[in-house]
């Protein structure tokens, strides 16, 4: 049968115009992590600083509507350093073997996050993949909910290993999982989206 869903393009996006957008890209955040409206609002502040970030790059997907492209899946990162509070979260997370290995020069993939109604159609990998592509450090690094995710299974199949897992980020419950792989990231193949996506 085949598949009459409109195609799906990615972008990278420019700063400024994700800025502008950051409410509506949060939004898709909001509803991808399962977060209620205030936390999403108390996340506004903090993404518009990761923007001014080192090596800061992001990415888009968009769809067409009946009311024109509409962004329905993001990404973004940047060159992690000491100070900054998840690389300070994550250093104190990992032995100290494996922080040395791993932290220095690295990408962190901040956000990536697709909503639910656009969920299952390979726009988590593609986006991941445009993130990370071409970057010059040698390495990626993320944190996931520590459980049985779609995101999860996209992240080991890409070539993310764990760094860490079961650690509680101050103000979130869940336990989540450090993972990192070496970039470049493992090709994608045809089919790939098919079997996971975020």
């Amino acid at each position: 049968m085949t598949d009459t869903r409109p195609a799906t393009r990615i972008v990278e996006l420019p700063t400024p115009w994700l800025r502008e957008h950051m409410h509506e890209a949060l939004t898709i955040y909001g509803l991808a992590m399962g977060y209620d409206s205030g936390v999403v609002a108390g996340r506004y502040g903090y993404a518009i600083q990761h923007t001014e970030r080192p090596g800061f790059r992001a990415v888009g997907a968009f769809a067409q509507t009946s009311e024109g492209e509409q962004l329905v899946g993001f990404g973004y990162g940047y060159v992690v350093a000491p100070g900054q509070w998840w690389h300070d979260q994550v250093r104190a997370a990992l032995d100290r073997r494996t922080a040395k290995k791993w932290l220095p020069d690295a990408f962190e993939v901040c956000e990536l996050h697709v909503h639910p109604d656009s969920q299952s159609r390979g726009l988590g990998r593609r986006l991941l993949h445009a993130l990370v592509a071409g970057i010059p450090q040698p390495a990626a690094l993320l944190s996931t909910p520590d459980a049985d995710t779609k995101a999860f299974r996209l992240y080991h199949a890409d070539g993310f290993v764990d760094l860490a897992r079961g650690y509680h980020f101050p103000g979130d419950a869940r336990p989540f999982a450090i993972l990192g792989a070496r970039l470049p990231l493992r090709p994608l193949h045809p089919d790939a989206g098919d079997r996971a996506n975020t």
